[in-house]
């Protein structure tokens, strides 16, 4: 009779069976017909669904009386993320604890037996490379315009919310103050559509006109949504509160949507934009605050 394997990695053949079977099943899941319906898609996701299969069937033969179910939470979040974001954000989303996975597989390398070091080391390629350029391939036409999209979310919320600020600084009316962000948003909307398309040409693989599109409606877009506060309340404080925290959710999406399509880490992007974001509000408030009592403005 053939001792037992280590305890390290039988507890490493526990986490593996879970995360893989987990994997294994969501791939299958979002394969099917009724939730893809690119065909080429649906191919390359049920080729990572029986990867997956292979690897969750390696870490079982270390712990043979694991009863192993999905997580259906997790399932369920990710269909969810899908129906949202779209099939490239969920493959992505599940990506990125590939690197966590990895380095504890690897912590147990020597405690492989010698008769399956070889598939623990086409396993460890497998997640290492091969199925992120399995990931990569599953990619919708739009991904490629995300960053000119961030780019206009990300000006409008600095620009808008500091104009707000300013203007809220120099006059006592929130409807002008709203009217200020909407025609500024108008303004450089455009501004931001050309700098795109001129951007865009020198080398971008995709559309220029189609980057210029979406870097303008994201710009006005945003706009309108931190101004429209402005005109349900005559409270600056409040508007302008209320206009913030929009601002906060619009980042918090933005910021995630990106970290998670790049493979970039959230917190520094997030935290960097709601610092200068903040810092525009309060320097902006103040100026205009200066020039309100300089010049006497009463309106």
């Amino acid at each position: 009779m053939s001792d037992p394997p280590p305890k390290e990695l039988v507890q490493v053949a526990r986490i593996g069976c879970a995360d893989e079977f987990n994997d294994y099943t969501l791939y299958e899941r979002l394969s099917q017909p009724g939730v893809v319906k690119n065909e080429t898609f649906a191919t390359i996701l049920r080729e990572l669904a029986e990867t997956e299969r292979t690897h969750f069937e390696f870490w079982k033969k270390f712990v043979p009386d694991l009863q192993v179910k999905p997580s259906t939470s997790k399932i369920y979040w990710v269909l969810f993320l899908k129906t949202l974001f779209g099939i490239t954000f969920a493959v992505r989303y599940l990506y990125r604890h590939e690197g966590a996975v990895i380095k504890k597989y690897k912590s147990v390398a020597h405690l492989i037996p010698p008769e399956d070091q070889q598939f623990f080391n086409q396993m460890i390629s497998d997640e290492e490379g091969h199925e992120k350029e399995f990931s990569q391939k599953v990619e919708s036409a739009s991904i490629q315009y995300i960053s000119f999209i961030v780019l206009g979310l990300a000006d409008a919320l600095v620009e808008i919310t500091g104009i707000h600020a300013g203007s809220l600084g120099i006059y006592n009316s929130t409807e002008i103050a709203g009217l200020a962000g909407i025609i500024a948003g108008a303004a450089a909307s455009l501004a931001m559509s050309s700098a795109a398309f001129a951007q865009a040409k020198q080398g971008f693989k995709g559309s220029a006109r189609r980057s210029a599109v979406y870097t303008g409606v994201s710009y006005f877009v945003t706009a309108v949504i931190l101004a429209t506060p402005y005109f349900l309340t005559k409270t600056m404080t409040l508007a302008l509160f209320a206009s913030l925290v929009l601002a906060v959710i619009i980042v918090s999406w933005a910021t995630y949507y990106g970290a998670v399509i790049s493979g970039k880490p959230f917190r520094r992007d997030f935290i960097e934009i709601l610092s200068i974001m903040f810092g525009t509000t309060v320097v902006l408030y103040l100026l205009g605050y200066v020039i309100r009592v300089s010049l006497g403005i009463t309106i």
